[in-house]
């Protein structure tokens, strides 16, 4: 019996070597993976670290006359959150992320329009947050459609919901600032433009206000904010209205702006997907999209109901501070108009995933009717951007 027990104590002691050998084994394989050792010096060197973000992005919000009465509740109060309810999981596999907003939050005593002349009730800036964007582009054509002093009420109303604007500003001191955010040891700034603002003008006593696209001011700003950034993101209003193609004088800015040293170019205003592409810069990467399209409107047409929320990843050595970009990939979205309970509504919905629910018979507004459509917008969206961009050194 003695014998037996011993025999027992024995085998597990036995095991227990094998798995502490084992153990060692694979401990030695990771530091394998995580060092090495210089030829030369002999010295074991570790790994640099990387560290890696996401950005994402979406074109431009407009808000009709349809739009804004979509959100009316029974108190006279505006909710939005069904906007974006569809499309807040691709909002918020960024890390930090943008949208172009075309309209003025200057009150209800201004009374609340569309076109051409935009002022949106203050909820459409909760939606903003709830939905997970970060940053509100603010310097567009309809920048000035309530004046100076709705613009400065719609800078209070973003930035009180906690979102972070650029393009428009309230003073020098503000216009001075560049907006860099550290996102995990990675400094991203971000600096936007506009061709105008319908012919209203800036004020005289306050220059400052606005960011006009002007070539030399640009490339003047990306040098001083070059030293301070690890990627810098261009916005850009610009281009022509519904035109399936960037101009050659944008082609031509888009170079001279990247080889100046910004890193990512979005681009908004035609209301339409315009083309992307990739730019090697000095043995770099870079990537410019012409326009993103609309993200929400009540305009009409396919093309102008067409939208991306757009994915950006880059990483950075943190040893030696370089900073690349890894992917660039997008998902289609289509604004759609609906009735619920006899009320028209809007809602941006994922192309590729509307189609399946589609199919699964789990979309309670949209038919197997509606999927030709559907399948335009993909189809369409696919042939203006192409496929996605992924670094391959």
């Amino acid at each position: 019996m003695f014998k037996r027990a011993g025999l027992v104590v024995l085998l597990v002691c036995l095991g227990c070597l094998a798995s502490i050998t084992i153990y060692q084994e694979m401990q030695a394989e990771s530091g394998k993976k995580t060092e090495s050792k210089d030829a030369v010096s002999g010295e074991v060197k570790k790994a640099p670290r990387i560290v890696g973000i996401t950005l994402t992005a979406a074109g431009d919000c407009l808000m009709h006359n349809t739009q804004i009465k979509s959100g009316l509740q029974a108190d006279g109060t505006y909710r939005y959150d069904h906007f974006f309810a569809e499309v807040k999981e691709l909002i918020n596999e960024g890390d930090y992320s943008s949208i172009d907003f075309e309209a003025a939050l200057a009150g209800p005593e201004s009374g609340y329009t569309g076109y051409p002349t935009f002022n949106s009730p203050d909820a459409i800036a909760t939606a903003f947050k709830e939905a997970g964007f970060d940053l509100v582009i603010t310097a567009n054509n309809h920048s000035l459609d309530r004046g100076y002093h709705g613009a400065m009420r719609t800078l209070d109303v973003l930035q009180g919901a906690g979102l972070d604007t650029a393009g428009t500003y309230r003073n020098e001191e503000e216009a001075r600032s560049f907006l860099i955010k550290d996102i995990k040891g990675i400094k991203v700034a971000y600096i936007a433009y506009s061709y105008g603002t319908n012919g209203i003008p800036v004020p005289k006593e306050h220059p400052e206000f606005f960011n006009f696209l002007d070539r030399g001011k640009i490339e003047a700003d990306i040098k001083a904010l070059r030293p301070q950034a690890d990627v810098i993101i261009l916005v850009l209003h610009w281009g022509l209205e519904y035109t399936p193609r960037p101009t050659q004088e944008q082609v031509v800015m888009a170079r001279e702006f990247l080889e100046a040293g910004a890193d990512v170019i979005l681009g908004s205003h035609p209301h339409v997907i315009q083309t992307m592409e990739v730019v090697k810069v000095g043995g770099k990467d870079k990537f410019v999209v012409y326009s993103m399209g609309n993200f929400i409107s009540a305009q009409h047409g396919k093309e102008r109901n067409s939208g991306i929320v757009l994915k950006m990843k880059f990483s950075k050595n943190m040893e030696n501070g370089q900073t690349l970009l890894d992917e660039v990939s997008y998902t289609p979205t289509f604004s759609h108009p609906y009735n619920d309970d006899g009320k028209l509504k809007y809602r941006v919905i994922p192309v590729e995933a509307g189609i399946e629910k589609i199919n699964q018979g789990r979309d309670p507004y949209l038919s197997r009717g509606d999927l030709p459509v559907l399948q335009a917008v993909l189809e369409s969206t696919r042939s203006q951007l192409g496929e996605p961009y992924y670094r391959s050194n």
